[in-house]
C-alpha cells in the first residue's frame, strides 16, 4: 500500500514543519500560550509530539522502553535549541523504527487508555498511521497558533485575543 519513503516523507515534513515554527518564533515566542481554555504553546506541542513518536513508533512498534509523561508534555516550556536537538534525534530514530516494524504484526505493548490512542486493537502499522495521524493535525494546529503568536507579538487582535484581519497573512510559511 505506502511504502517506507513515502510514509517517512509526509510524517517527517509534518515534524518538520513543527521544528521549524518553534525555531522561527524562538525562545520567547515559541513559549506563548493563547488566553483560551486548554491552548497549549508551540514548545508544548512539539514535546507533545515527540513523546507521541517516542512511544507509539518507540515501545509499541519498536519495543524500545520508554518512559512517558503525557501530561507534562503538555505543560513544557524552555529554550528551543535543546527541544530541536532533541526533535532531530526523535526523527531519526523514528525512520529506523518505521524501516524495522512489521506494519501486520501486533504491537509489543499495550497503550494505556489515558494516551487516547484510537479506540481499538491495532498493528504496528496502525500505530504508525496514529503516529502520523497526530504529526498532522498538531502541524496544522501548530501552522494556526504560529500565526495567532505572531499577529499578537506585532498588537494585530482585538481585545478578546482574536487576530484582526490586518495581523494575519503568514499563511502557508511552514
Amino acid at each position: 500500500m505506502i511504502d517506507e519513503d513515502d510514509y517517512l516523507y509526509f510524517a517527517c515534513r509534518a515534524l518538520d514543519g513543527m521544528a521549524g515554527i518553534v525555531a522561527e518564533l524562538g525562545d520567547d515566542l515559541a513559549n506563548v500560550r493563547p488566553p483560551f481554555p486548554g491552548a497549549n504553546s508551540p514548545h508544548a506541542l512539539l514535546t507533545h509530539c515527540l513523546g507521541v513518536v517516542s512511544y507509539w513508533a518507540g515501545a509499541l512498534v519498536a519495543g524500545r522502553e520508554v518512559v512517558r509523561d503525557r501530561d507534562a508534555e503538555f505543560a513544557a516550556a524552555g529554550p528551543v535549541g535543546p527541544l530541536l536537538e532533541r526533535a532531530a534525534s526523535v526523527r531519526d530514530r523514528l525512520a529506523a523504527d518505521v524501516r524495522a516494524a512489521r506494519p501486520a504484526e501486533p504491537l509489543r505493548g499495550t497503550p494505556p487508555a489515558a494516551f487516547l490512542g484510537p479506540a481499538r486493537e491495532l498493528t504496528q502499522g496502525a500505530a504508525l498511521l496514529h503516529v502520523f495521524e497526530e504529526l498532522a493535525q498538531h502541524h496544522g494546529q501548530m501552522e494556526i497558533l504560529r500565526d495567532w503568536i505572531v499577529a499578537s507579538a506585532a498588537g494585530a487582535t482585538t481585545d478578546s485575543g482574536v487576530a484582526s484581519a490586518a495581523g494575519s497573512g503568514t499563511k502557508g510559511r511552514s
